[in-house]
């Protein structure tokens, strides 16, 4: 990618529809009326970026993406387009392709466009920890008050503005800043002063509480898996430290002030529970999980067609499947949340686009993962000012790629995604002289 002309440096506001698509987030999905067809506003704003992206290219006549840049975020497209061709019915595949398009491909390469630093990409990292600080206070408030989703027969789980209807809404945004801000609070004497780290270090460990609040065990896993990659990423010495300090907090945190010990220990143990006596919605996990794995033998290479899981389900899944998943709570009355996707986003994409689009999406996921490893240990043997940029962009993608193990996409957070896998290609993929300038 070319090097940014020191005369555009100074101009920033291509980054606001970015940073305004993070922040808004957290508006409930029917505030200030919605937006067209119900699309969430974050949504239309992330679709502004893109835009603004794109005439701002234009603008500064510069070339769009290096090769390199363009080839690993275009691979999803050539699985997209092939999924949506050969589907028994395209023009209803037609909006999952416009999604994740949307997701994989426009989102991530607007980031990749619009950050033109470290600054830059402090400044939407920084936007993630702010929207997380946000929910987390809300998913806190609504588990002190007992307002917020059922769980276990009571209304305690924190699920911030998302509702009961997008549980791991909160945990998502949470996971995502608490694994950001570890990496500003590791960055050493490469960046901020000692001030910095303090508040980010603060900040991290006040969001392990609602992140613990929010009882999701997917989350709970890849925050972990980002966590420890992030320390392990640091150094032999930093990460000895870092891990005292953590192992301290979770004692303070559930043995302490005993935060929801009984309820946490229960939800760890069914972690675990496969083939002994799994709670129901572990069950209806792995029957969808067999179902999905029945769809990609049915259909191979192809598989049977983006927005095609719903309608094949039932005819791959066995008698153990649920109806639904009972949610109420956290201001809504109690409904039934049918169960329309696998929660793996390795075996959807297998189910609906076959081998083929499984292999380029998630190769493009292993493409951004080891370039930005490999970009973090040039950064580090250079003490480079842009290393935390470094580890939080390696850590918010281990987080992403071992949740999707546990979840796919869907609901008001999923732009997110979009942004931190762009985060994690500007990282990998930008220019030399971009990655490393503090």
């Amino acid at each position: 990618m070319e090097t940014t002309p020191p005369r555009d440096r100074g101009h920033r506001w291509p980054l606001v529809p970015l940073i305004a698509a993070v922040l808004l987030v957290a508006l409930p999905p029917d505030a200030l009326g919605g937006g067209p067809a119900g699309v969430p506003v974050a949504d239309l704003l992330s679709g502004a970026a893109v835009l603004v992206c794109a005439g701002w290219t234009l603008f500064l006549r510069r070339r769009p993406l290096s090769p390199a840049a363009a080839a690993v975020l275009g691979l999803p497209l050539v699985g997209l387009a092939v999924a949506t061709v050969t589907a028994a019915d395209p023009v209803a595949a037609l909006p999952g392709f416009v999604r994740y398009l949307q997701v994989f491909v426009l989102v991530p390469a607007a980031v990749v466009l619009l950050v033109r630093d470290a600054r830059d990409f402090r400044t939407i990292a920084g936007a993630v920890v702010v929207l997380a600080v946000i929910e987390g206070a809300i998913g806190v408030r609504q588990y002190m008050t007992g307002s917020g989703a059922s769980y276990m027969g009571e209304e305690i789980r924190a699920v911030g503005t998302f509702g009961p209807g997008d549980v791991m809404g909160m945990a998502t945004v949470v996971g995502y800043g608490l694994v950001a801000v570890t990496a500003f609070a590791l960055r050493g004497d490469r960046g901020a002063g000692g001030r910095t780290r303090l508040w980010a270090g603060l900040t991290a460990a006040l969001l392990a509480v609602p992140l613990t609040l929010s009882f999701s065990r997917g989350a709970w896993i890849a925050t972990a898996a980002g966590v420890f990659g992030v320390i392990a990423l640091t150094g032999l010495r930093q990460a000895v430290r870092a891990l005292a300090v953590l192992g301290a907090a979770a004692v303070v945190l559930v043995g302490g002030f005993g935060v929801g010990s009984d309820m946490i220990g229960q939800r760890l143990t069914s972690i675990t529970e496969v083939t002994s006596a799994p709670d129901r919605s572990v069950n209806d996990r792995y029957t969808m999980w067999a179902a999905a794995a029945g769809m990609w033998r049915e259909q191979p290479a192809t598989g049977v067609g983006l927005k095609g899981f719903p309608a094949h389900r039932d005819g791959h899944a066995s008698i153990g499947l649920s109806s639904g998943s009972d949610t109420e709570g956290a201001g809504q009355e109690f409904r039934k949340q049918p169960l329309l996707s696998p929660h793996n986003m390795y075996l959807l994409v297998l189910s609906e686009q076959g081998l083929v689009g499984c292999v380029l999406l998630a190769g493009s996921w292993l493409a951004l993962l080891a370039g930005g490893v490999r970009r973090l240990a040039e950064a580090r043997a250079g003490g480079s000012a842009a290393f935390d940029c470094g580890l939080a962009a390696v850590g918010l993608m281990t987080w992403q790629t071992v949740d999707f193990l546990y979840a796919d996409i869907g609901g008001p957070s999923t732009v997110l995604t979009g942004v931190v896998l762009g985060l994690a290609a500007w990282w990998a993929l930008a220019g030399r002289e971009e990655a490393t300038a503090g």
